[in-house]
């Protein structure tokens, strides 16, 4: 194997495919990035057997073959060298490489030993816009948990109909969702989980790329494939494995109508709510008090042992004079993924879900129960 690549192409491609090995490896082989010289490209290849990264380098290949080597180690290598071409070359079981005057060898092992990374073998695939899926991914992921009973909670839900796209997800207190609708139509309908920690490496991964993103699907596993600029190779394919199970039918806990509802200024409803919370106690409890008639509601919070806070906020408000505790960290993270100047809060008196959203943008809602009056 023989290869003359630029130095920022290859750094550009170990600093991707890097992202999918993890910190608590259980082989050695995990460790190490798999190169593999064909035809016109350099082929990066990483996994820690859940997820997989496989990344292609348009270069000058001289010699195809493969070899495998620990990726931090030339990565941290690489860095350091001039940005100038790089020549790469297998030497029995080593890498040399080659900048200027700068030469090493690392050691490698055979590229037999390296895990075989899954295929999914169907030409289906879904079309999105990589920019709007990322940042609708981002609205609800971190509303997942870790649970052992009910191992569908810790992921994602996405499911694709006809002409567009929901994503969920869940932690039982909490729930949000985000509607995406499609450029193109689909013939059939899609549904599958995504583990949290494979959705958060797709935003990181996806979300600067202005190409579409190809979605292809199996029984188990998931691949995600960008193309390279200005052609329909693959440039970045990005493999995991799916939670299996079926999602909780979390519809049915969205209220359809309301009993109050506040249209309020949401820097200043986020301001006093973190404020509430400084004093709000071991159970994180605030109240919220709502006086539609002077249209203004009361934030009140106390802790026994500091003492206590209570503001006003004016807004619109229609419906039944009320007042609900909520845990002021979910009303928090509600508020923050979500970022017009106006926001919906629709309350169902003292247990029933509420319901926090966008002033004039139906495609995200996020619900919240309330603490239960003791």
């Amino acid at each position: 194997m023989k290869i003359i690549i630029l130095k920022e192409n290859l750094k550009n491609g170990l600093n991707i495919i890097e992202r999918t090995i993890g910190k608590r490896l259980t082989l050695p082989i995990l460790s190490n990035v798999l190169l593999k010289a064909e035809k016109n490209f350099l082929i990066l290849s990483s996994t820690n057997l859940e997820i997989a990264s496989i990344y292609w380098i348009l270069t000058k290949i001289e010699k195809e073959g493969t070899i495998t080597i620990p990726l931090k180690a030339f990565l941290d290598y690489i860095s350091f060298l001039p940005n100038n071409k790089i020549i790469l070359e297998k030497t029995n079981n080593s890498l040399i490489i080659q900048c200027g005057s700068y030469k090493a060898k690392i050691k490698g092992e055979k590229s037999e030993e390296f895990p075989i990374l899954p295929k999914i073998e169907t030409e289906d695939f879904i079309k999105i816009n990589c920019n709007s899926f990322c940042q609708g991914i981002s609205q609800v992921v971190d509303f997942t948990t870790l649970s052992q009973t009910r191992p569908e909670l810790s992921g994602v839900y996405f499911n694709f109909q006809k002409n567009l796209l929901k994503i969920a997800a869940t932690d039982s207190f909490r729930l949000a969702e985000k509607t995406i609708f499609l450029e193109t139509s689909l013939d059939k309908e899609y549904s599958f989980i995504l583990p949290q920690i494979t959705s958060k490496e797709i935003i990181n991964l996806f979300s600067e790329k202005k190409e579409s993103l190809k979605i292809f699907l199996s029984p188990n596993q998931i691949l995600f494939e960008v193309p390279m600029a200005e052609t329909s190779h693959p440039q970045l394919r990005f493999i995991s494995r799916l939670i299996e199970g079926e999602y909780p039918g979390y519809q049915e806990i969205i209220p359809k109508k309301w009993e109050t509802k506040l249209i309020l200024p949401r820097e200043e409803f986020l301001n006093q709510i973190r404020i509430s919370g400084l004093f709000s106690g071991r159970i994180n409890e605030v109240k919220i008090k709502v006086f539609p008639k002077e249209g203004k509601i009361e934030i009140f919070s106390q802790n026994p042992e500091l003492g206590e806070n209570k503001s006003e906020l004016f807004g619109k408000i229609e419906g039944k004079e009320v007042e609900v505790s909520f845990n002021f960290k979910f009303i928090l993270e509600g508020l923050t993924h979500i970022k017009t100047k106006e926001v919906v809060f629709e309350l169902n008196g003292l247990e029933g879900p509420a319901i926090l959203k966008p002033l004039g943008d139906e495609s995200y809602l996020y619900v919240v129960m309330p603490i239960k009056a003791s």
